[in-house]
């Protein structure tokens, strides 16, 4: 036969292919022009949102230990004994106004965290912002009371920022919203 070699009937190998060009990157959305799947929220933005979560159950169980206060407060400032201490009615009628200021502010900072919790899932750089000023703010008005949970606090409040100020969370942030 002079076609060939018998053994191989399909003929010679071809050769390895060379590199050529890399392949164009492929048309935005889905298949058959359907738009695109909507962005998924990164990790560190669900931990964040989560963080502030837990951040709003401990002011709420601050708020509840404050009333507590309160109520101990007003059974002590009933009791005769305890009248007739020097300065008692000056420390009683101090302390039910600060504690009644304090839950107040306990209640409007859980209304705050419930709010950014709540912005993490819509997005915008403003609510971002938000977030990180809260936080900011909660860092501030957690350092001064030396409380075992305030500690806790403070560890939240430095991871919210930092996962809502990452790459990702500021991507998550500014993505278009249509």
């Amino acid at each position: 036969m002079s076609f060939g070699d018998p053994n191989n009937p399909y003929g010679n190998q071809q050769p390895q292919p060379g590199y050529g060009y890399p392949q164009a990157p492929g048309q935005f959305g889905g298949p058959g022009g359907y738009p695109a799947a909507p962005m998924q929220m990164p990790g560190g933005v669900k931990a964040a949102q989560v963080m502030m979560w837990v951040i709003a159950g401990l002011q709420l169980l601050g708020v509840a230990l404050l009333g507590f206060g309160v109520a101990a407060i007003n059974s002590v400032k009933d009791d005769p004994e305890a009248q007739q201490i020097e300065g008692f009615n000056e420390l009683m009628d101090m302390g039910t106004g600060v504690v009644y200021a304090l839950i107040v502010v306990a209640v409007l900072y859980m209304a705050a965290s419930v709010a950014m919790a709540l912005q993490c899932g819509k997005g915008g750089n403003g609510a971002r912002i938000g977030i990180i000023v809260y936080a900011s703010i909660g860092l501030v008005l957690s350092i001064y009371p030396f409380f075992p949970l305030s500690l806790v606090h403070l560890v939240l409040l430095i991871l919210v920022i930092v996962f809502v100020a990452k790459r990702d969370g500021a991507a998550w942030f500014q993505r278009p919203r249509h």
